[in-house]
């Protein structure tokens, strides 16, 4: 069964320090970072995702979308809001896999539960970028061979009597 995450774009910024940081210098480049940090966790998780921005007091803007590094970015249309545009997805969403929300919005959390999807909280979905980050690396690591010996263990005290006991020179 295929996983959507589908994401309050700046909702997550604002609630997460390092781009609420980013957003006071650049909200573009913390759009970018966000997005950025979903193509890497897409690629690790196999969840699908979708970023929504909120564009509604934007003058003249129609709804877009566009593609990046396998992440669906949505922009909202003027006067709909992006909990609009989140509902409207997790409909259509909810017909083809688990859809989990991603917004700390309690009235978006609310209808998203009636729609038949689960919330997640931008701090819960850091936790688990995080945590999957975390397993990759463990799992992915590389060793080398001679790491597991136990003579690379071994203190060089105790090194140097076992090669004089083998050695045989007591």
């Amino acid at each position: 069964m295929k996983e959507y995450l589908v994401i309050d774009g700046y909702n997550v910024i604002y609630t997460w320090p390092k781009l609420a940081r980013l957003s006071d210098t650049s909200l573009e480049h913390a759009r970018v970072k966000l997005v950025d940090i979903m193509a890497s966790h897409s690629a690790l998780s196999g969840q699908l995702i979708k970023v929504v921005f909120d564009a509604h007091q934007v003058k003249n803007i129609t709804q877009r979308q566009e593609q990046v590094n396998g992440i669906e970015i949505l922009y909202t249309q003027q006067g709909e809001t992006a909990d609009a545009l989140i509902e409207r997805i997790t409909g259509d969403l909810i017909k083809l896999g688990k859809v989990y929300v991603v917004t700390s919005d309690w009235d978006e959390q609310r209808i998203i539960f009636g729609r038949g999807a689960y919330r997640m909280t931008p701090r819960e979905l850091w936790e688990q970028v995080k945590k999957i980050r975390q397993k990759n690396m463990s799992e992915y690591s590389i060793n080398l061979p001679t790491e597991g010996y136990l003579e690379n263990r071994l203190n060089e005290s105790v090194r140097d009597l076992l090669e004089k006991l083998r050695r045989k020179k007591f």
